[in-house]
């Protein structure tokens, strides 16, 4: 029943939205125009940081584009789905807005995520689907059925880790102020973590970028599927990491709304 009742919620919000932006030509054109500037500037950066570097740890060129079309895969999926909706997180519960959210027959984190979709950047999906193909050719891989779904696997649930990490950020504006030094440590990690994979950070970086702010294992670990160098370690870590964000998300998610004063209280 609960099933049921949110799923013709998120039919509903799907048909508002795609309404509203087509009332509004720009809104709909306007993220994939910016986005696709975005794609473009990461593709020239890639090329000119790489261009006279044949390695980087194992991986060659073929691997680091298949690096790259995956980063930007998952972060197309999340700016189509939920990074617009969740970005304004932060702003409903400091100025009360948080309270109509409350009042909703389905949880509010659903609704605020899924409530400002965006479907101007699916083109960018298809795009990265391009590089990703392109690096499978480069990099000469033998494609099975079980590299695919093994492939799909952790895309998905890297996407669910990235999620994660943007409403534990976040949440945290539930006990604090301001999360615009937070928001920023998340756009630094992002950066470095698009531009270098997993496997080129040791020590200390490696704590901090693969399990502290995983944002390094995020499109490293479904390359090495795809590649053939994920080992049981890998995979443990990645499902372990994604499990306990999980988690925390829920907790910090669930004990921010016990702490949460209304704006009308």
């Amino acid at each position: 029943m609960r099933i049921g009742r949110t799923c013709r919620i998120l039919k509903a919000l799907i048909r508002l939205r795609f309404q509203n932006l087509m009332m509004f030509r720009i809104g709909f054109f306007g993220p994939f125009i910016v986005d696709g500037s975005l794609f473009v500037v990461q593709l020239l950066v890639f090329e000119a940081v790489y261009s006279n570097i044949e390695k980087i740890g194992d991986w060659g060129k073929g691997q680091m584009i298949l690096f790259i079309g995956t980063f930007s895969l998952i972060n197309a999926v999340n700016m189509v789905v939920y990074f617009f909706g969740v970005n304004g997180i932060s702003g409903k519960i400091k100025s009360g807005e948080m309270d109509i959210y409350l009042t909703k027959p389905v949880s509010p984190l659903f609704y605020m995520s899924m409530e400002r979709m965006n479907p101007g950047s699916l083109p960018l999906v298809i795009m990265s689907i391009f590089i990703i193909s392109y690096g499978i050719h480069i990099s000469n891989i033998q494609l099975s059925l079980g590299k695919i779904l093994a492939y799909i696997f952790w895309v998905t649930i890297m996407i669910v880790l990235y999620y994660d990490m943007e409403v534990i950020l976040r949440s945290i504006s539930f006990y604090i102020i301001s999360v615009e030094h937070i928001e920023r440590l998340e756009d630094a990690g992002l950066e470095l973590c698009m531009q270098l994979p997993g496997i080129a950070f040791y020590g200390v970086y490696k704590v901090i970028f693969c399990v502290i702010l995983p944002y390094g294992i995020m499109a490293t670990i479904p390359v090495q599927s795809l590649v053939g160098e994920i080992t049981p370690a890998i995979a443990f870590h990645g499902i372990s990491t994604v499990c306990i964000f999980s988690v925390l998300t829920r907790v910090l998610w669930k004990n921010g709304l016990r702490h949460y004063s209304s704006a009308s209280s």
